[in-house]
C-alpha cells in the first residue's frame, strides 16, 4: 500500500537528494510562475446587469471563482489542498522548511508540479482582484445615479416649496388687502352715517340712527311679557 503523503516527509536537514530546492531559489521560482499569469479582464458573467444587481449581497468566494471560470485541479490539488494540507496536525507545527520538504515531496508524490498550484492561486486572487473592481465600479455608479436622483428631488422639492411659499404670501396679502378695503369702506360708512345722524337730529329728541358714537344697543336676547 503507498504511503500517505505525509509519511513521504524528509527532513531537510539530513541532506536527502529530495529536498527542495532553498529558500531564496523557490520563492524566485513562484515570483516567476505569477508573472507569467497577465492579469485577465473580467469575467462577462461580471458584468451581466443581474450579476451586477447581485453584488451587493453576500456573494461567496465559490460563486467568484465559478463565474470567473476557475475549476478544480483534476488532481484535486489546488492552493487550498495544499492551505488544507499546512493546516494538517501532522505538520503544522513543524518549522516553515520542514513544511515546504514535506509539501513538495507530496506533490512529486502525486504528480503535480508547484507551478500548477501556483497558477492556480494567481487565477484565484486575479478572480478576486477583478471582482473587487467590478463590484467597486457598481457601487460608484450607484452613487452617481442617486446623486443626481437627489438632485432632481431637491430641485423639485425646492420649486415646490418655492410656490407654496408664494401660494402662502398670496393668501396673507389677499387678506391684508381685503382688511384694509374693509376698513376703508367702513369709515366712509361712519361718515355717511353721521352726516344722516345729523340731519336726523334736527327733527326728532331721540335720534334713530347708529354712528360711531351712537352705537346700536346690544340686543338683550329677552323677549317681551
Amino acid at each position: 500500500m503507498s504511503k500517505k503523503w505525509y509519511e513521504h516527509f524528509v527532513s531537510v536537514e539530513s541532506g536527502t537528494p529530495n529536498a527542495p530546492p532553498p529558500a531564496n531559489d523557490a520563492a524566485m521560482a513562484i515570483a516567476q510562475i505569477a508573472a507569467t499569469v497577465a492579469p485577465p479582464p473580467p469575467p462577462a458573467s461580471f458584468a451581466k446587469p443581474a450579476a451586477a444587481a447581485a453584488m451587493g449581497q453576500l456573494t461567496s468566494f465559490d460563486d467568484i471563482y465559478t463565474a470567473a471560470e476557475i475549476k478544480g485541479a483534476p488532481n484535486g490539488f489546488t492552493i487550498f489542498k495544499v492551505s488544507d494540507m499546512l493546516a494538517s496536525e501532522h505538520i503544522k507545527n513543524m518549522p516553515t522548511e520542514m513544511k515546504k520538504g514535506s509539501i513538495m515531496l507530496a506533490l512529486d508524490a502525486a504528480g503535480v508540479k508547484i507551478q500548477d498550484v501556483i497558477q492556480d492561486a494567481v487565477r484565484r486572487d486575479q478572480a478576486l482582484d477583478a471582482f473587487e473592481r467590478v463590484h467597486q465600479k457598481a457601487v460608484e455608479d450607484l452613487e452617481a445615479r442617486k446623486i443626481e436622483e437627489n438632485r432632481k428631488i431637491q430641485a423639485d422639492l425646492d420649486k415646490y416649496v418655492a410656490e407654496q411659499k408664494a401660494k402662502l404670501q398670496a393668501n396673507l396679502d389677499e387678506v391684508a388687502k381685503q382688511k384694509e378695503s374693509f376698513i376703508g369702506w367702513r369709515q366712509k360708512k361712519q361718515n355717511e352715517e353721521q352726516r344722516i345722524a345729523d340731519c336726523v337730529s334736527y327733527f326728532v329728541t331721540d335720534n334713530p340712527i347708529t354712528t360711531a358714537a351712537n352705537p346700536r344697543p346690544a340686543a338683550s336676547g329677552k323677549t317681551g311679557q
